[in-house]
């Protein structure tokens, strides 16, 4: 499951199995998506049949939200969410290398990528326009060797 911010472009990959019922997309959402950001005022989504049933339409009614669909033949009014898709089907072909069943084990290591690239649109990471400030990566945690020798040009 993408679900994509619409102001930030902040991405979080949820892995699912395509078996999962409604109550269980909706569990995950709830424990991956609102408890970081809320609930949203509105929600575009695909016309999967998880989104489209009662229960969902019910839950989003008594959340005050508005569940808003993509059209079957239209699916570019959701565009930054089909480019999120395409980019990680790339990141993951990259990460999982010769065993793609591992997909759902890189998948985290996927969208912090995603996050920490700079992107098109904003010229930032994402976790740069969301939270101000970029996290560390392994390499800004490595110690960078001592300086030992000074040119005494360079000092002038």
């Amino acid at each position: 499951m993408v679900v994509v911010d619409r102001f930030s472009k902040m991405a979080h990959f949820v892995p699912c199995s395509k078996t999962y019922d409604a109550s269980q997309i909706a569990r995950l959402y709830f424990a991956e998506i609102v408890k970081l950001h809320g609930v949203p005022k509105t929600l575009t989504s695909d016309r999967d049949v998880k989104f489209v049933g009662h229960f969902w339409r019910t839950l989003w009614r008594r959340l005050g939200s508005r569940l808003n669909f993509s059209r079957a033949h239209h699916p570019q009014s959701n565009g930054q969410t089909e480019v999120t898709n395409r980019t990680l089907g790339n990141l993951l072909r990259s990460l999982v290398g010769a065993n793609p069943k591992l997909w759902d084990l890189v998948l985290p290591q996927a969208e912090f990528t995603y996050n920490r690239s700079n992107h098109k649109s904003t010229g930032m990471s994402l976790f740069l326009v969301v939270y101000g400030r970029n996290p560390f990566t392994p390499l800004d945690l490595t110690p960078l060797p001592a300086a030992t020798y000074f040119s005494a040009e360079g000092a002038d």
